[in-house]
C-alpha cells in the first residue's frame, strides 16, 4: 500500500449499503467528492450529508449488473451488512476498472486512513487492519500535544517567505524553520499571543520588525 494525496474536485465515488458504517464513508468524502449511496434504504445519518442515494435492492444483481452501477466512478466502496455482497461489489468494480474499497470482507486496492484534519493539514494513519484502535489513539494524541499546529504552520509560512527575502543561504534557512518547530517558547507564543508571537518569533530568528499582516 502506498500512501497519496488524491484532488477528489470532479471524481465520483459511489457507496454500497445505506448503514451507519455506509454513512460514515459517505461523509468522509463528501467534503471533497460527488458522492451516490447505493441501498435498499437509508440510516437517518445520511439526512445531513450532501450525496445522492438511490433505492436499488443489491442483493438480486450479479457481478456484472453491480458493475453497470459504477460507470464513470473513481472509487466504489462496499459498506453493506454482508461480506458476500460486499465481496460480489469488489469483482464488480475490478470488472469495471474501478477502483475498491471494502469495509468488510476481502480486502480491496484502497485503504480509508484515520484523519486528523486542520486549516492547513490533513495527516493520515493506517494500520492496514493489523490495528484499529492504534490511528484513533494517534490522532488523538496528536490533537491533544499539537492543539495549535495550525497557528504554528501559519508562522512557518511567513517566516519562510521573509527567510528567502532576507537569508541567501538555503541551508540556513531550512535551519531556522526547524529549529522553530523545537523551540518551546515559539509553541507558548503562539498559543498566548497572537501576532505578537510572530513578532517575537522573527526577532529571536532573523531579528528586526515583521510588518503585521
Amino acid at each position: 500500500m502506498i500512501p497519496l494525496m488524491i484532488d477528489g474536485a470532479g471524481r465520483h465515488v459511489v457507496i454500497f449499503g445505506g448503514g451507519p458504517v455506509g454513512a460514515r464513508k459517505a461523509a468522509y468524502f463528501a467534503r471533497e467528492m460527488r458522492v451516490t449511496t447505493i441501498s435498499r434504504s437509508f440510516h437517518e445519518m445520511f439526512d445531513n450529508i450532501p450525496a445522492e442515494r438511490r433505492r436499488v435492492d443489491l442483493g438480486t444483481m450479479d457481478e456484472e449488473d453491480i458493475a453497470t452501477l459504477l460507470s464513470g466512478a473513481f472509487l466504489a466502496v462496499a459498506a453493506t451488512s454482508e461480506r458476500t455482497l460486499n465481496d460480489r461489489i469488489g469483482r464488480a468494480a475490478r470488472r469495471a476498472g474501478v477502483l475498491f474499497n471494502n469495509a468488510d470482507g476481502e480486502r480491496g486496492d484502497v485503504l480509508i486512513p484515520s484523519v486528523v484534519r486542520g486549516e492547513h493539514y490533513t495527516l493520515s494513519i493506517s494500520t492496514g487492519g493489523a490495528g484499529p484502535a492504534v490511528p484513533r489513539f494517534l490522532r488523538e494524541h496528536l490533537q491533544q500535544t499539537f492543539p495549535h499546529l495550525d497557528a504554528m504552520i501559519g508562522v512557518q509560512e511567513r517566516l519562510r517567505a521573509d527567510l528567502k527575502a532576507e537569508v541567501p543561504d538555503r541551508e540556513r534557512r531550512q535551519t531556522v524553520l526547524r529549529a522553530v518547530l523545537s523551540d518551546p517558547d515559539a509553541w507558548a507564543w503562539i498559543a498566548a499571543e497572537g501576532e505578537e508571537a510572530y513578532q517575537k518569533i522573527r526577532e529571536r530568528y532573523i531579528g528586526g520588525t515583521a510588518t503585521a499582516y
